[in-house]
């Protein structure tokens, strides 16, 4: 109901926003912070503070306030993350009501000396009292504990609440290649996958169970919000229509991103392993005789990067050109690409590597953030920096 009436509003209000040629030549990546070990994500707190906060794959997060030149240790998960490959400390999500109670959630895979337990996806709650502390409580609720201990790849990683106010979860699919055990298309497991679970529970470390989700009351998990995913790594919401984006990526052939529109039901199969992006994959022909899986709207092939990053609709009015555009990128390649959305079609969709990143001189793209004011941040991994998208 929440994400249909604010789509509802924003087609109402959208002839106010009359979008100009995007002038893409004349943005760039400006540098916000630095000297950052292997920044993976940036957010806020929707608090009206103006902080970000930086999410470290060691193990840290990080908050940069306003007029600060250097970022400081907001809460250090170090001792508990396992940061080997693709493991580490992957998400943070605050809570919509952060402001008045100070709660936020984290997605790590944990480190333990037993091996059967190492590398396991937790989804936990923690703190900061009052809410406008730059130091976290170290008290820890888990809510959620996924079994990924036998490989290292794939965990995806992103939390992000839901117009719906709702906790979304991205969980690859277990790792290793082509999906052995094909558990993106099992709906009795949670992994490859998106989560939705409610964090408003009665008990201390439990979660509700949107009453909506797909499977709840017949045959699947609770939890699923949507399945047949690789790894999806990074997902956001467009804050003025309430869509969803997500950044699955590929096995060999083709990088993808999904739409998932507002009044969409929930319970949408995005195909693999049957398919990679639009093409059959497992089996190799005659892999969507129904017609039911849902089709990326933007793919790219190998030749153009490995690895897709996922990225954020612009809806900062500071550069009001820029309003509706969604950005991505590749993590190997350093490519930068946009894309508008338009009747349920991607439009306007072009590579931006020229404008945006020459040369690709930031690479090791990991994730794509905003701040309060809906301004897109860009984070690199082997950079170890966090930009912003500005006009030049």
């Amino acid at each position: 109901m929440v994400r249909s009436v604010a789509r509802i509003l924003y087609l109402v209000l959208g002839s106010l926003f009359i979008n100009p040629s995007l002038g893409l030549a004349q943005i760039q990546l400006s540098p916000v912070a630095s000297g950052l070990s292997s920044p993976l994500f940036v957010t806020h707190a929707g608090d009206g503070s103006g902080r970000l906060f930086i999410v470290e794959q060691p193990g840290t997060i990080k908050v940069l306030s306003p007029g600060n030149p250097q970022p400081t240790v907001f809460l250090d998960l170090t001792a508990k993350t396992d940061a080997v490959g693709e493991r580490g400390l992957l998400g943070l999500a605050f809570h919509p009501d952060y402001a008045i109670n100070g709660r936020f959630f984290v997605f790590y895979t944990r480190a333990s000396t037993d091996l059967s337990l190492n590398g396991d996806l937790v989804i936990a709650e923690y703190g900061a009292s009052p809410p406008s502390s730059n130091v976290a409580a170290t008290t820890e609720t888990v809510l959620l504990t996924i079994e990924h201990s036998s490989q290292s790849n794939h965990n995806g990683g992103m939390v992000a609440f839901g117009p719906d106010r709702y906790l979304y979860l991205g969980v690859g699919d277990g790792g290793a290649g082509n999906d052995p055990p094909n558990n993106a298309q099992n709906i009795n497991n949670l992994l490859g996958k998106i989560l939705r679970i409610a964090v408003n529970p009665t008990a201390a470390g439990a979660y509700g169970i949107p009453p909506d989700n797909p499977f709840v009351g017949v045959a699947g998990a609770d939890e699923i919000f949507a399945y047949g995913m690789r790894n999806p790594w990074r997902f956001s919401f467009d804050r003025c229509t309430s869509d969803m984006y997500v950044a699955d990526v590929g096995q060999g052939r083709l990088e993808e991103v999904d739409f998932e529109p507002a009044n969409a039901p929930a319970g949408g199969n995005y195909g693999w392993r049957l398919m990679e992006g639009d093409s059959c994959f497992n089996p190799a022909t005659d892999c969507n005789p129904n017609g039911d899986l849902i089709l990326p709207v933007a793919t790219y092939g190998r030749n153009l990067g490995q690895s897709i990053t996922g990225g954020f609709v612009y809806r900062a009015s500071t550069i009001p050109a820029l309003r509706g555009t969604y950005f991505y990128a590749d993590y190997s390649s350093a490519r930068f690409w946009s894309l508008r959305m338009q009747g349920g079609t991607a439009v306007e969709q072009q590579e931006i590597t020229d404008d945006l990143n020459p040369g690709g001189a930031v690479d090791g793209i990991s994730s794509f953030g905003t701040n309060n004011a809906g301004e897109v941040f860009v984070t690199s991994l082997s950079g170890g920096t966090v930009y912003r998208i500005d006009a030049e």
